[in-house]
């Protein structure tokens, strides 16, 4: 019999669901009834603490044209065509400056609340897109885990929680978010994807979420159309024909109540209409809507630029620097900047020298951002040399398992050790 992995890595399953057929699970909203309407903190009974959002930066970022050593040289004779110049780039100092495309993750920089990390990968680096991913998603570099590193964290630091203690925006759930127990939700809208299932109301569930982005335009969630809430994935160790049956049994159950509390917040802020700017436009509505999530995930892809990297890549790093301008101001709006952080990551980097079609190639290792008012902001681990590589990629000199040690032991207050498996030094980016 298949794994639960092995099956939701072979079925389109976790991303399938009709419009007609919303997946939640009732309790979820026990907690959210009248005190909803108050929105400037989650609700004590809803986990008022610390709120961590994981974006993933999918296809493999790189991070040589995102966080440019403009003084070395070693840089501009490997990309005579892709190198970015110094009057380019956002200079932060010690010789690295930003992708000019992020002005946004400047400012954050110059305040203190951008920790770049710097030289982030694992032993044995693995150029598979789908491998490195797992990877990074169950924290085994071995890739032999049949749980998460946030499904661990949901099983080992929350029991008894809400099944909405995680959340992610994805077509299917992330395997980050694979567990024994609580394996989290996996909210899907038509910004993330186009739904291929017919018979349901599209044009009004696309009108929901267009409004969305409508700057202090109330929406009625009860009078438009529900997409689907999935609760994908399930609990590890059960069966294929369980894991059906449990889908089909939370589907019967309605998904009004939580577009009802994404709908209630009233944002001044405009959002772009890219799906990254949609999808923390969501995120930022549920924490105003006090939903009890802990851990919410989201993602922007495009990222696997082996062909005309150098308009895409300024293209896609723009609307990520446009969706965090926007979902940071939300969140002071609300009064809640205090309580998220937000952390990239991606799978892999891209290799040191561009390839014959203007792009660059699966590399190792890489830089990744975490955000935040609670950040101590500044540079954590150093640039790898771009002379002695790794067969012809960056050397990692930063463990990612020490980046989600920092976040777990120092933000969301749990031991790292059980989730992670082993013990890695925190890198000390939370304030």
């Amino acid at each position: 019999m298949k794994t639960r992995r092995e099956f939701l890595r072979s079925t389109m399953l976790g991303a399938s669901s009709a419009w007609t057929v919303p997946m939640f699970v009732e309790r979820t909203f026990a907690d959210l009834h009248a005190g909803a309407k108050d929105l400037a903190t989650q609700a004590v009974t809803g986990k008022d603490d610390t709120i961590l959002v994981v974006l993933q930066l999918a296809g493999g970022n790189d991070g040589l044209n995102t966080l440019v050593p403009y003084e070395d040289d070693a840089y501009y004779n490997a990309r005579p065509r892709l190198a970015k110049q110094r009057k380019d780039l956002i200079q932060l100092g010690d010789g690295m400056g930003l992708n000019r495309s992020m002005p946004f993750l400047g400012e954050l920089y110059n305040e203190g609340e951008l920790a770049v990390v710097q030289g982030v990968g694992y032993p044995n680096p693995n150029r598979s897109h789908f491998v490195s991913t797992s990877i990074w998603e169950t924290g085994d570099t071995a890739n032999r885990s049949n749980t998460g590193w946030l499904g661990r964290y949901f099983d080992n630091a929350c029991a008894g929680s809400d099944p909405t203690v995680g959340i992610s925006l994805n077509k299917t759930q992330p395997e980050s978010f694979g567990a024994m127990r609580n394996p989290g939700v996996c909210l899907s809208s038509p910004e993330l994807y186009r739904w291929i299932h017919s018979g349901g109301d599209k044009d009004g569930a696309e009108q929901f979420f267009e409004s969305l982005n409508s700057p202090q335009a109330p929406v009625d969630g009860a009078s438009i159309a529900e997409p689907s809430v999935g609760k994908v994935g399930g609990i590890v160790g059960e069966s294929n024909l369980a894991f059906l049956e449990r889908v089909a049994m939370d589907a019967r159950v309605s998904s009004k109540k939580i577009l009802e509390v994404a709908s209630k917040h009233r944002s001044r802020v405009q959002y772009g209409g890219t799906p990254i700017s949609r999808s923390l436009n969501m995120v930022a509505r549920m924490i105003a809507g006090k939903m009890p999530t802990r851990v919410y995930y989201v993602s922007h892809g495009g990222f696997d630029t082996h062909n005309g990297q150098a308009n895409s890549h300024d293209r896609l790093l723009g609307q990520l620097d446009e969706a965090l301008k926007s979902f940071f101001a939300d969140l002071k709006q609300q009064g809640n900047a205090d309580r998220v952080t937000l952390m990239t990551f991606s799978e892999f980097g891209r290799r040191v020298s561009e390839n014959a079609s203007g792009g660059t190639d699966h590399g190792k290792a890489s830089c990744l951002f975490v955000a935040g008012s609670p950040v101590k902001g500044g540079f954590y681990g150093k640039q790898p040399s771009l002379t002695k590589l790794d067969q012809g990629d960056l050397k990692h000199g930063i463990d990612f398992r020490s980046v989600y040690a920092t976040v777990l032991g120092d933000w969301l207050k749990t031991h790292p050790g059980p989730v992670l498996k082993g013990d890695y030094p925190s890198l000390g980016f939370m304030g």
